[in-house]
């Protein structure tokens, strides 16, 4: 099952506030020997949103989806995933005696525009929210968190460890690599595709950077990823290509 994440809201788009979460769910995969496949950024704009979600719920993907699940007017997730499912909103009543408790304890009055963060698309299951207990949500394999990273990251942990145990370090993938001068990915490219076809799971992957003394010249760094078994014959012979084609090669700092 591929993984994918939506990082919604217009102050990430207009740099008002940097993009967090990103390299933190990386880490946080990683740590479970799980990988992202694909990364969304969306404004607060509810057609868009609803637009994504239409496709990423007639996905098998695991979706985790951070921000726009409050309840004032530039939030709309909450409303985008019920659209995109067809679904009504409804209130949740355990998230109701969630928000009604947090609200009490810190002072405020309960109010209709409290109570509606606990508005739902109907059959939601609450994810726990262990700094404030105002929850998130998931339907199916689309999981929806606040956009506040401390919230967001504990909850997102709490969903794999709870739902998604048992693909961790399921497909074990590591990379090796290496750097090649003198060469253009263009006369690398039939090596490439030769590895890949002899190497069953292996994927070749090519990252080319200008040299900055030298306008015209740059080096590649040429590398193997997949299953760590076949990864070092696979490297090999890549490596024995790259000489062969008159390459320089070195290996990466």
């Amino acid at each position: 099952m591929a993984i994918g994440l939506i990082i919604i809201g217009d102050e990430i788009l207009s740099g008002r506030r940097q993009d967090r979460h990103f390299a933190k769910v990386r880490e946080i995969l990683a740590a479970r020997g799980l990988r992202l496949a694909w990364v969304c950024y969306l404004g607060d704009d509810r057609a868009r949103i609803r637009a994504t979600l239409q496709q990423t719920f007639a996905s098998d993907d695991i979706v985790f989806s951070t921000g726009g699940i409050g309840a004032t007017p530039d939030d709309h997730t909450r409303q985008a995933a019920a659209e995109a499912l067809g679904r009504p909103l409804i209130l949740h009543p355990e998230a109701a005696r969630l928000i009604t408790e947090r609200t009490q304890e810190v002072g405020l009055p309960v109010t209709p525009e409290r109570l509606r963060m606990g508005e739902l698309p109907a059959g939601a299951e609450l994810i726990p929210n262990p700094y404030n207990r105002i929850p998130g949500f998931s339907v199916g394999d689309h999981h929806f968190l606040p956009g506040f990273p401390e919230m967001a990251w504990p909850m997102l942990e709490w969903v794999l460890d709870h739902r998604y145990a048992h693909l961790f370090h399921a497909q074990p993938l590591e990379e090796r690599a290496f750097v090649v001068r003198g060469l253009a990915e263009a006369t690398l490219t039939p090596l490439m595709e030769q590895v890949e076809a002899q190497y069953e799971g292996v994927w070749v992957f090519s990252l080319p950077r200008l040299d900055p003394k030298r306008r015209s010249g740059y080096q590649i760094e040429l590398g193997v990823k997949g299953p760590p078994e076949r990864l070092d014959a696979a490297l090999e012979t890549l490596r024995a290509g790259a000489l062969a084609l008159g390459g320089q090669v070195e290996t990466p700092r």
